[in-house]
């Protein structure tokens, strides 16, 4: 590996700055340097990797085909950086911080339950938490960026390491008023019948409801609508005239409350299972056992 021509952190950031804040000067005014001192820092990161990373196109500075690939780059490097940083200060403070990724579904109906409880039990240790897809945060917990995760898929990887939390299913529901609310069960072939508001298809939920149905040999649902909340798919069946594949989890209250009916659907079972997955780097992190001593009911301090 050659170590004579690696490119500076300040410089790699310089070319994330200039291409986020949209040019130069802003670039130079953000960084507290001079416009000659970016032009140099971008000069030599074209001599780094003996070629040109931005081109002009009119008065604005655009990155090439090869600058782009660097910017990503750049971008991997300083998340990295920051996360490093926090890492080291966490070492110096004592480790009382759990940075925390979870899948929009368990975030919006499960989380923030979770996390009032913690602070009640734990009040000493801190969660930085954000919502995201499996695939993004399988990523950022792979590399680090990220010490635990909640997810509706197990992600395999060999720097992820998964147990299972919970047992779900994906439920066809629907709202009060809706032809279907009562109806005891269904048959397999009237699914195709109906109008759906669903996940979109990078959800992990959408994604383990089509392989499922797949399966069945169910496919192509006259989806009507598809929606990045599985709350506002709840709103929509309210009306009372979509049906929707929900997990359990999610509409449990709902459906004791009557605003919800699980249509049962003959030889239709989703079964499925919530994960914990934590970097194994990261597993004698005390913050994150303690959160994880809270999702299994082991609260004793």
């Amino acid at each position: 590996m050659e170590y004579n021509n690696l490119p500076d952190l300040k410089v790699l950031a310089t070319l994330k700055a200039v291409v986020e804040l949209g040019g130069v000067d802003e670039a130079a005014r953000a960084l507290n340097i001079g416009q000659p001192a970016v032009t140099k820092r971008l000069r030599a990161l074209d001599n780094c990797y003996r070629v040109a990373l931005m081109q002009r196109e009119g008065r604005r500075l655009e990155l090439s085909p090869a600058g782009e690939r660097v910017y990503q780059y750049a971008r991997l490097v300083t998340e990295h950086q920051t996360s490093l940083m926090d890492d080291l200060e966490q070492l110096r403070a004592g480790r009382t911080k759990l940075k925390l990724e979870v899948t929009y579904a368990i975030g919006e109906h499960m989380l923030p339950e979770k996390l009032l409880e913690f602070s009640e039990i734990w009040p000493l240790y801190r969660i930085q938490s954000r919502m995201g897809y499996t695939r993004r945060i399988r990523t950022r917990l792979a590399t680090g960026l990220v010490d635990m995760a909640l997810l509706e898929q197990a992600p395999e990887h060999p720097n992820i390491l998964v147990q299972k939390w919970l047992d779900d299913e994906l439920l066809l529901v629907c709202g009060m008023g809706h032809p279907l609310y009562g109806t005891e069960v269904l048959s397999k072939s009237a699914l195709q019948g109906l109008d759906y508001v669903l996940r979109e298809k990078n959800s992990s939920m959408r994604t383990g409801l089509d392989t499922a149905l797949h399966k069945l040999g169910i496919n192509d649902l006259p989806i009507v609508m598809e929606v990045g909340s599985t709350q506002t798919i709840v709103e929509i069946l309210s009306r009372g005239y979509h049906v929707s594949f929900l997990p359990r989890f999610a509409v449990q209250e709902s459906l004791d409350e009557g605003d919800l009916y699980h249509i049962k659907v003959e030889d239709l079972e989703i079964k499925r299972t919530l994960w914990i997955a934590r970097n194994r780097e990261n597993i004698d992190n005390p913050a994150v056992e303690a959160f994880v001593s809270v999702l299994l009911g082991d609260n004793n301090k």
